[in-house]
């Protein structure tokens, strides 16, 4: 039973025409995916627990990048003689397993169009293209990498996770690059993201089209001198090669060092080009990539070091070999250096051939193994003699060497991720490829980004912009315009994409924040007798935990993560706790003030110690210690609500323990309930110092806000939920605020007259 590889963009193997071949170049990327096929079949046949005795094999063949050699080597596939003839088996002493390939979509279409015919298996090694809508009607095909979808999706996340929002788009101008540009363009708009410029790269034949190179020349010189820093490049073939085209033709023209960051598709590799050994690799120094995910495979750089040129099984290692090392071996003539074959392949720049397994060679070491365990399920003893590969293909679920767990989705798509990748280039044309991060479909929230360079605290930063470096790399900002300035507003730019704003100074009388307004005036006027009877010092405290409380409820807006989840309501309950002691602590201050001016009174003793702080001290300790408990136990976490709306999956914040968010609820609600008895009895103290009145009405709202938000929360179902617990934490933050505070500032602000110690004492009288 054979294995039969198609490897496009390749070359025959077929003794007969290698003195053809010899004339082309090979590329080395692509022998490293005959390489990994060779050492995953050495592996499956050595394994004494997958198809004993069995032996697999394959064949290589080559699809020049042409359709009509795609589906005249496809038909050799399944004729075997030289000879095609359709239909027929005469003489077939191997039978076909399946085929593997090809390595983009138009090759693998045309594949697909006449394996489909025989129904046998194609399993292809990198991403179908979703615009080829007949992939869902091709039963037999098998895609051995993530769906595109998520890839666009983890782009968006990648610019968003830098706050890049001003970016370049790189496609060729063709029905491929349209489709790209189109599903991204939806993506980036929806999350707030510009696409300044839109480049389109016209596929090149050669270099002697005037008009070609004369464009290039006005498009380097236009990349050169834009404020774009950040580009996304769909980074197929020909995008890559118009690219580089540019690049060189900038660097030919002298023209400013197009020094910009490439964010690029899983489809770019160094190596894809011919050049690839003179290839100019700083070009792309700290570019980022997406990979389809990968792991080191055990074994394999130790394959790749006992590789001997001199070996007569391996009809590509010579010619690789002396393509590689500049060489010719003794039994060909010619003026270069001979080879030795004791030339070391790992001293090899990173450009030219890598050591370590590429994620598509990933791709076709799992196909292997993936055919390897259906063929060996298919050939138990309890299975029905006669029964077809593809059911057991459909329901593979394995770990393969590495550990990564291997199985396809109900749309015959590898179920996996997409690695991240910084390129990280020398001088002397080598690289190195940091993963620095990976999109995980299987994330709760879909895809996730786990990390990327190293976490914040262990960087160094650059001044200007406050962001990370790692490898000499400084992170640009990719915004159409800077920042507003606290004290300014944002007004669009008309005919300017909606990343365009000016800076506009705040009309005169308007003010962002009320109550950082309210902190200003007492502060201003923080010697006055109006501020200084009214406990400077928790009075400074119930403002800044208000103004907290006003910003807590932006934790409730957006799309829920674990860490938001986490501090929504603990964040909520402990900063109401600290607001709400403090009110309850001025009431009794008030009160123990009053008692200590009796005769004899031993409250004095508590008046002179720090009282106040105590209260607000253990009041919010409490609830903090309640916090920690629900943290501890039954966290709160993201969740996907599938039952409250009808076709509508809700991604909200599951509470965890219900009970405990009640306990929250009720001891703020008893904090309150004390605050408000204490100042309701303490109305009828002399007016000058007491703020009992302004309390109890305080009191009186946020307890009727949050005993009208409990019916309210358990009737409510969904994203409305939300809604009213920030209506809540506003509307009970807003009454303490303007009830206690609004009579002091009028006071203050209009009434200056009255905010004297003469006229504080004829009250008092």
């Amino acid at each position: 039973i054979h294995i039969f590889l198609f490897c496009t963009f390749f070359l025959l193997c077929p003794s007969a025409i290698l003195s053809y071949i010899s004339k082309h170049e090979v590329l080395p990327k692509n022998y490293q995916h005959v390489l990994s096929l060779v050492f995953a079949v050495n592996e499956v046949n050595k394994n004494p627990n997958i198809l004993s005795n069995i032996t697999l094999g394959f064949q290589i063949y080559d699809s020049y990048s042409d359709a009509k050699m795609t589906y005249q080597n496809t038909l050799n596939l399944i004729s075997h003689h030289r000879k095609i003839i359709p239909n027929y088996k005469c003489g077939v002493e191997q039978k076909l397993v399946a085929a593997i390939g090809g390595l983009d979509s138009e090759t693998s279409s045309h594949m697909a169009s006449i394996l489909e015919l025989y129904k046998i298996l194609q399993i292809t090694y990198s991403s179908f293209t979703p615009a080829v809508s007949e992939k869902d009607h091709i039963s037999s095909l098998y895609q051995m990498a993530p769906s595109e979808e998520h890839q666009y999706t983890g782009i968006v996340q990648l610019l968003l996770y830098f706050q890049w929002k001003w970016v370049g788009i790189f496609v060729t101008a063709d029905d491929k690059g349209e489709t790209f540009l189109k599903k991204l363009t939806h993506q980036l708009s929806r999350n707030g993201i510009c696409i300044a410029v839109t480049e389109r790269i016209v596929t090149h034949r050669g270099f002697d089209n005037t008009g070609l190179i004369e464009k290039s020349q006005n498009m380097a010189e236009s990349l050169s001198k834009t404020n774009v820093n950040v580009f996304v490049v769909n980074a197929d073939k020909s995008t890559m090669t118009g690219l580089q085209w540019l690049l060189l033709i900038g660097r030919m023209m002298s023209v400013s060092p197009i020094n910009k960051v490439w964010v690029m598709t899983a489809d770019w590799d160094f190596s894809w080009e011919p050049y690839h050994k003179d290839l100019d690799v700083l070009n792309f120094h700290g570019a980022l990539s997406f990979a389809i995910h990968s792991s080191e495979v055990k074994g394999f750089h130790h394959f790749l070091l006992n590789l001997n040129p001199h070996s007569e099984a391996n009809g590509f290692i010579r010619l690789f070999w002396q393509q590689a090392f500049g060489c010719q071996f003794l039994d060909v003539e010619t003026e270069e250096e001979s080879c030795t074959g004791e030339e070391k392949l790992e001293s090899l720049p990173g450009a030219f051939f890598e050591m370590q397994m590429t994620s598509q060679s990933y791709s076709i070491y799992n196909a292997i193994y993936a055919v390897a365990h259906a063929l060996h399920a298919m050939l138990a003893p309890r299975t029905k003699q006669g029964e077809m590969l593809q059911p057991f293909l459909r329901n593979i679920l394995f770990n393969n060497s590495a550990g990564d767990i291997v199985f396809f989705n109900e749309k015959r798509e590898l179920e996996g991720g997409f690695d991240i990748i910084n390129w990280v280039t020398f001088p002397n044309k080598s690289f190195l490829r940091v993963k620095v991060g990976k999109m995980d479909p299987q994330a709760p929230l879909g895809i996730a980004i786990s990390h990327l360079y190293k976490r914040k605290e262990q960087t160094k930063y650059n001044q200007k912009h406050a962001i990370p470096s790692v490898y000499g790399q400084v992170v640009p900002l990719a915004l159409c315009n800077d920042y507003c300035h606290p004290g300014c507003s944002r007004q669009r730019k008309e005919g300017e994409p909606f990343c365009c704003y000016d800076c506009t100074p705040c009309p005169e009388g308007k003010i962002s924040n009320q109550t950082a307004l309210v902190f200003g005036i007492f502060i201003q006027h923080q010697n006055t007798p109006i501020v200084k009877a009214n406990n400077q010092n928790l009075t400074y405290t119930l403002l800044i935990s208000l103004l907290l409380c006003f910003l807590c409820s932006l934790l409730f807006i957006g799309r829920p993560q674990l860490l938001t989840c986490n501090l929504r309501q603990t964040t909520f309950g402990i900063i109401f706790s600290v607001a709400v002691s403090s009110v309850l602590a001025k009431t009794l201050t008030v009160v123990l003030a009053f008692m200590a001016t009796k005769p004899g009174s031993k409250m004095r003793k508590w008046v002179r110690t720090r009282f106040s702080t105590s209260i607000v001290l253990g009041c919010t300790s409490i609830q903090a210690s309640i916090c920690i408990v629900w943290l501890c136990t039954d966290p709160p976490f993201p969740d996907l609500n599938m039952h409250s709306l009808p076709e509508e999956v809700i991604v909200e914040c599951n509470e965890g323990s219900a009970n405990m968010f009640y306990y929250v609820l009720g001891y703020m609600g008893l904090l309150a309930l004390v605050s408000f008895v204490v100042a309701f009895f303490a109305r009828k103290l002399p007016d000058t110092f007491n703020e009992a009145k302004f309390i109890t009405f305080s009191m009186l709202v946020f307890c009727s806000v949050w005993l009208s938000f409990v019916p309210s929360y358990l009737s409510t179902k969904g994203k409305y939920i939300v809604a009213v617990e920030i209506f809540s934490i506003l509307a009970s933050s807003a009454g303490i605020l303007g009830c206690i505070f609004s009579p002091k500032c009028y006071i203050i602000v209009f009434k200056p007259e009255l905010n004297s110690k003469e006229q504080l004492k004829k009250r008092n009288k």
